[in-house]
């Protein structure tokens, strides 16, 4: 699946290993669960390791691991599901998290934006028109209700 990073379609260096199998050499992706089971050895080693979150995995449950994780991938399983932002938001806002943050499962263009807004760097998409699609997003919002991770500047009332 084509990875989506500033704007461009972009090479995905990340492997995820099979359950119960080796890990390989380079950026490792792996779940909350195979991360709990296997921290110290995964802390331990040279390549970059990532963690991927379901919608239901507490993001805090890493608050103290976060300066040795390169990449969270936030999973959204559906569009209505939500939880993945406010995963995002946690962990830009309250928890400081400067790592990649990655939108995975069910991304859609028309949440581009939103996405963006909380802090995602990097989406995987369906094809490789969504660079267009994703500058379109981009563009279509000037001025915002809320304050964002991205744009401090809000609308005043």
């Amino acid at each position: 699946m084509p990875l989506l990073r500033d704007g461009t379609i972009a090479e995905d260096d990340w492997t995820t290993p099979a359950d119960g199998a080796p890990l390989p050499d380079g950026p490792v992706l792996v779940d909350l669960g195979t991360w709990r089971a296997h921290r110290d050895a995964l802390s331990s080693r040279s390549a970059p390791v990532g963690i991927r979150l379901k919608a239901d995995d507490d993001p805090e449950e890493l608050a103290d691991h976060l300066g040795s994780i390169d990449l969270i991938a936030l999973e959204f399983p559906a569009f209505t599901d939500g939880r993945a932002y406010s995963a995002a938001r946690v962990l830009r806002e309250r928890l400081g998290y400067t790592g990649e943050l990655r939108a995975v499962g069910n991304v859609l263009r028309d949440q581009f934006v939103f996405m963006h807004r909380c802090g995602f760097d990097s989406l995987e998409v369906e094809d490789e028109g969504a660079v267009e699609a994703w500058r379109q997003a981009i563009g279509e919002i000037s001025g915002t209700y809320q304050p964002a991770v991205r744009e401090v500047k809000a609308v005043r009332g």
